[in-house]
């Protein structure tokens, strides 16, 4: 049986668990970094109370209208933990017939409005902090997660099931296949460090369609450093990627920060 996103997560968890996984800034300049075996407590958690708090079956969809962070990064590899299709949300469109939705602040109305049958709201605080207003009806996920079992055995999977919804239904192993082709495309190593620059709420859709932007560093086991930022912070964000020792930056945000800064230009 081939391999699932789910697998790829367990042997990077096993081979490098304190091994820099995800370097997170936010727009204040605020900084966090998760390994991962810390980011993987969180993975657990957020399984665990998937399935023990809200009944998650293999094939429910999860809508994940939340923009790149370490914490819609759990969501994804929780979901594709408890063999769940991830959907991930741009603006206020969210799918229909959802058992989960997870949502930052700005977009709790949308969430509670699509139907789905459970929704959580998410702070996106650097440290994990709850929300401070939460609506009724409406899960903190860091309190909430935190309640459950730090250690979670993914399902056996089926490779060839729907594991990700984003311009059409993609397989498990599709999933893992892009990852590989992309890996080896940028060339990607344990020893690199790839920056990410993002503009505001950057949907998850950068990682693209088929989420191998993530996957690929999964694979490769690459740090990721996510800073936000646009051309007017070139010379800061250049120099935050210099001290986080990155070898390569994927610009999303169009800032030219990779240019005459000695990495590789990702794209």
């Amino acid at each position: 049986m081939s391999e699932t996103p789910a697998q790829l997560w367990r042997d990077l968890v096993a081979t490098a668990p304190a091994h820099p996984f995800v370097t997170s800034y936010d727009a204040s300049g605020g900084r966090v970094e998760l390994s991962p075996a810390t980011l993987d407590n969180w993975v657990s958690k957020t399984a665990n109370m998937m399935v023990d708090g809200f009944g998650t079956q293999p094939d429910d969809r999860v809508a994940v209208a939340l923009p790149l962070h370490w914490q819609s990064i759990v969501w994804l590899l929780s979901s594709w933990s408890v063999g769940a299709v991830a959907v991930p949300v741009d603006g206020d469109a969210f799918p229909d017939g959802a058992q989960i939705a997870v949502a930052d602040a700005d977009r709790l109305g949308a969430a509670l409005d699509s139907g789905a049958e459970e929704v959580v709201g998410a702070s996106l605080h650097p440290l994990g902090l709850p929300l401070r207003d939460l609506p009724p009806m409406v899960l903190d996920y860091t309190t909430e997660a935190r309640g459950h079992g730090d250690h979670f055995s993914p399902y056996v999977l089926d490779s060839g099931a729907p594991a990700y919804a984003s311009g059409r239904a993609w397989t498990g192993a599709e999933l893992v296949a892009a990852a590989r082709e992309r890996a080896e495309r940028w060339a990607l190593t344990g020893e690199d460090r790839v920056g990410i620059v993002i503009g505001p709420a950057t949907p998850l859709s950068v990682l693209g369609d088929d989420a191998s932007v993530l996957l690929a560093a999964v694979v490769a086991g690459t740090a990721l450093v996510l800073l936000e930022g646009g051309p007017e912070d070139a010379t800061d964000l250049r120099s935050r990627l210099k001290m986080e020792g990155a070898t390569a930056v994927l610009d999303l945000a169009d800032s030219g920060v990779a240019a005459d800064g000695g990495f590789r230009a990702l794209g």
